[in-house]
């Protein structure tokens, strides 16, 4: 399959005058969650084909030699678009956190993916919905829609890692995913009243309740929602009074 889409090109070139345009293959991957068809297995089979097809370095039958191409990608996006697809946000093949999702052999007896080191986790809670909440609150659709949209509840749905939840783990994924974006402040586990902190990990098989690493830049630091919104009125405040 990949000689005869990587052909076709050399030879619509060769047709139109081109025949020695170099080509560089920009993306080549598959994704490890979000879809039925993505997952780690799939896509450790698919990138170890891929490196030892390139690594071989034998071309294609119209291009013989070594192919330019880029593994897509290093790592997993959070805030991708999801408009193609949920999988958009899992091409890494690495988590978030810099740990390798599957091994992968990039070629030669040290070829191996090297796990990130030191990083640093903020504390083992999650914000899980609260037992004694129920699932027909009027009030869940909206915070739900809430902590998904600004969140990531792309390991939601049918086939994917997260798809055999009940209503009730669905609505504490997406609950911990806004939680742990906004690094595990307490207001980010409000949701009128509906959300509440664990220590007891929620994680069930293979969907992991994930937790946020600290950020690592310079002058990083823990800003509350209400905080933040004092800090947007008061440079709201400063520039009117400026014009």
């Amino acid at each position: 399959m990949f000689d005869a889409n990587h052909d076709t090109l050399v030879w619509a070139l060769q047709k139109n005058g081109f025949a020695n345009l170099p080509i560089i293959i920009g993306e080549i991957g598959w994704p490890t969650d979000g879809d039925r068809n993505a997952n780690v297995d799939y896509a450790q089979r698919f990138n170890q084909g891929v490196m030892a097809r390139i690594t071989a370095g034998r071309g294609t039958p119209m291009r013989p030699g070594p192919i330019d191409a880029y593994l897509f990608s290093l790592i997993d996006e959070d805030d991708k678009s999801i408009q193609p697809g949920n999988f958009e946000r899992h091409w890494g093949v690495f988590r978030f956190d810099g740990q390798p999702k599957y091994s992968l052999n990039l070629g030669g007896p040290t070829g191996a993916l090297v796990p990130a080191k030191n990083v640093s986790y903020w504390e083992k809670k999650w914000c899980i919905m609260k037992p004694n909440a129920r699932v027909d609150d009027t009030q869940l659709a909206a915070s739900v829609s809430y902590a998904c949209g600004r969140g990531d509840c792309t390991c939601l749905g049918y086939g994917t890692s997260c798809g055999g939840l009940d209503a009730r783990g669905n609505i504490s994924y997406a609950f911990n995913s806004y939680y742990q974006k906004n690094n595990q402040l307490d207001e980010a586990c409000k949701f009128d009243g509906l959300g509440t902190i664990t220590r007891a990990d929620p994680t069930v098989g293979s969907c992991v309740f994930e937790i946020a690493i600290k950020p690592y830049y310079g002058g990083a630091m823990r800003v509350s929602i209400s905080g933040l919104k004092t800090l947007v009125l008061g440079l709201c405040m400063f520039l009117l009074t400026g014009l």
